[in-house]
């Protein structure tokens, strides 16, 4: 491998975006596809849609495509029958009884490609209209959601008795058990629905998301809270004999944290280390270049389980050639199918004598869904320095995967990690392997306690510790953090670092590259 892999080849970006109106056609097809036995949107539909309430229509494009769709109005509900149809709550489809005034989203219609229905895109349209929602300050989100299994059981039950096993979870319904799992809950059955609606027998179920952050008095919205959740992976390195045994282990914990509703997921330094169980190179300065034919399958993998699963994903590192020199690069796998990249900036003295790893030049600070976030791999976060410049670049977290063979080597990972949090007022993680590959030759031991960090005041955890696992097992740690309290922080804590700085006095130059 000589050059350096072009991400952007392998990307397959997942964008949820406000629907256009060149977008129209495709997505009458789409409902076409989606509800082949009920009447489709009109091209007439959409286009009132688009141009009554642009911000409410939205679409999932993947790869170019669109493959998800929804639609939605502003409602006083006060002002609507309790069993309402289809027809009344939105014009017959066109959606002028549009209030702008109103204090209700109401979801009238979403839809998923049947052959992309794996990948969360349902569950990210909603979380896109819950964002909409308490973003224009209403008070709930109303869906009058269909029960298309309901057919298979009318024989034996009524409509409420359904519903009551469904949400009993003794039934499953594809839609309303999905509704219930992304937080609606149940107001009541409405018969007569919609008309055309066979597999429901036309009822349908009144469902509501709550903002709990709805102001009577004001259109503006606080920002009380910016929650999210963590998961570090201690990595257990054992034995495996083939590519597949290794994608296998690596997403089980992804599902782990996913079903949890991680927002990252770290795993440690050198993970493909496992790989060389069944490569047989014994001579260690070969050993990271086989491994480093694995690049383009390592990358696969982990953008596949990124947009899978829905969270981000800090992929550990990982040895590239690029121009037949060797670095260790960690990847940062976003949930909507973007990649992002950063070299280790240090070399460890056994990095250079044994492998002729190469240090990188630039320090990358990442967007991402929840917020800037910097990644410093094991020995980096070892200089105080490459903080400090992340957090004046606006990281809040800064991701640590790292490999130690001692406690020695552990503690300094951790020490530094905790004392960058406090230095910085930022969120801190370092994720780390543990066992041994005692198969393969030069594979030292492993020891690490991977764990979760923050400043040290009394809006934070205790010793400034939000989690961390028990020591050399393989398990997780997963905690929240919040950035809003961190911001807080930085103007009210007790002690404020970053605002205190005698810049008079000091000052950190980057680079011009930088």
């Amino acid at each position: 491998m000589s050059d350096q892999i072009d991400l952007s080849k392998m990307e397959k970006k997942i964008i949820i975006r406000q629907v256009d109106e060149k977008d129209i056609d495709e997505i009458v097809e789409l409902s076409k596809t989606c509800f082949p036995n009920m009447e489709p949107w009109t091209r007439a539909h959409l286009k009132s849609h688009i141009n009554i309430f642009p911000e409410g229509q939205f679409c999932v494009e993947y790869d170019g495509r669109i493959i998800g769709a929804s639609s939605s109005l502003i409602i006083d509900f006060n002002e609507y029958e309790d069993r309402h149809t289809f027809d009344e709550i939105t014009d017959r489809g066109y959606i002028t009884n549009h209030d702008p005034e109103g204090k209700h989203l109401y979801g009238i219609s979403i839809m998923v490609h049947p052959d992309f229905r794996r990948l969360h895109i349902g569950t990210r349209i909603y979380e896109k209209r819950k964002e909409l929602a308490q973003r224009m300050n209403l008070k709930s989100f109303l869906v009058g959601g269909r029960i298309p299994n309901y057919h298979n059981h009318a024989h034996e039950m009524s409509a409420s008795e359904y519903v009551q096993q469904v949400i009993d979870q003794k039934i499953y319904d594809p839609v309303l058990s999905f509704q219930l799992l992304n937080g609606f809950k149940l107001k009541w059955v409405n018969p007569d629905y919609l008309a055309d609606d066979k597999a429901s027998l036309k009822y349908a179920v009144l469902l509501e998301w709550s903002n709990v952050d709805y102001l009577p008095r004001s259109k503006r919205l606080y920002l009380r809270a910016f929650p999210v959740r963590i998961c570090a992976v201690q990595y257990m390195l054992k034995k495996i004999d083939t590519f597949e045994d290794f994608a296998s282990q690596c997403e089980y914990f992804v599902d782990v944290a996913a079903i949890d509703n991680s927002d990252f997921v770290l795993f440690p330094e050198t993970l493909t280390f496992q790989l060389l169980s069944f490569l047989g190179e014994s001579v260690p300065s070969l050993q990271v270049r086989r491994l480093a034919e694995y690049t383009e399958e390592y990358i696969k993998l982990f953008s596949m389980l990124a947009v899978k699963y829905n969270v981000n994903i800090i992929g550990g590192s990982h040895f590239v050639e690029e121009d037949e020199l060797l670095y260790n690069v960690s990847y940062l796998f976003r949930r909507d199918g973007t990649i992002g990249r950063q070299y280790k900036l240090h070399i460890t003295p056994d990095e250079k004598t044994w492998w002729a790893v190469q240090p990188g030049d630039e320090l990358e600070i990442f967007d991402t869904d929840c917020g800037k976030i910097a990644i410093l791999i094991c020995y980096d976060i070892q200089f105080p320095e490459l903080s400090r410049i992340a957090a004046d670049r606006g990281a809040r977290i800064i991701f640590t995967p790292f490999c130690t063979d001692d406690r020695q080597g552990y503690l300094r990972v951790r020490y530094c990690a905790q004392a960058r949090a406090v230095e910085n007022e930022i969120y801190t993680v370092i994720s780390g392997t543990v066992g041994n590959l005692t198969h393969v030759p030069r594979s030292d031991t492993m020891y690490a306690q991977s764990g979760i960090f923050s400043p040290s005041d009394y809006t934070f955890a205790r010793d400034g510790i939000v989690g961390e696992c028990s020591a050399n097992i393989e398990t997780i740690v997963m905690g929240d953090v919040d950035l809003e309290i961190l911001r807080r922080h930085r103007t009210t804590g007790t002690v404020t670092q970053l605002k205190d700085r005698r810049k008079d006095l000091y000052h950190i130059t980057e680079n011009p590259g930088q």
